[in-house]
């Protein structure tokens, strides 16, 4: 049995050793331009997937769904969003078009399902090492809830919003 743990930690320190080596070596790329590998795109999604699961809020949204909270919410989207993940028709901004990885741009791959705690978490605390930033520090829980209310409704609005969604900075 010592000798299979001895192996086993031999084994780990190699590999620790061939990726540090690796990352040293410049062949694991860093620039913006360049497509993520899979082992990449793996393990930030599964870290995401997992921080979502254990820290996003599980209950439900505390702003009313009206009218006026999802105009307020269209509002907070055009003064904060937008610039990143597009307007109603999708239009990708060249900030957001040179970001990596990509932001979505939410009027084509809307986050609609994703429950609203989830945006909610996402919007107050940013993601690590894509161009997502954290909104805590500049918008209250309120103005978060609003915008997470109005992601989960973007597909579904009721006329007047929807009118004024398409007319943002459209």
């Amino acid at each position: 049995m010592r000798e299979f743990i001895g192996g086993v930690v031999a084994a780990m320190g190699v590999g620790l050793i061939f990726a540090y080596g690796l990352l040293h070596s410049g062949l694991v790329p860093a620039n913006a331009d360049a497509k993520p590998s899979g082992l990449e795109l793996w393990a930030a999604s599964t870290s995401l997937q997992a921080t979502l699961r254990s820290a996003a809020p599980k209950g439900p949204n505390p702003i009313a769904l009206t009218d006026a909270n999802l105009y307020e919410g269209i509002k907070l989207y055009d003064q904060h969003c937008v610039l990143c993940h597009g307007t109603s028709r999708g239009a990708a901004s060249a900030v957001a078009r040179g970001l990596y990885p990509a932001p979505p741009q939410l009027a084509i791959e809307g986050v609609e399902d994703d429950p609203e705690g989830a945006s909610y978490w996402r919007i107050k605390h940013g993601v690590r090492l894509t161009g997502m930033p954290s909104w805590g520090a500049s918008l209250t829980d309120q103005q978060i809830w609003t915008l997470a209310l109005f992601l989960k409704q973007m597909d579904k609005l009721p006329a007047g919003p929807r009118a004024a969604w398409i007319q943002a900075r459209n």
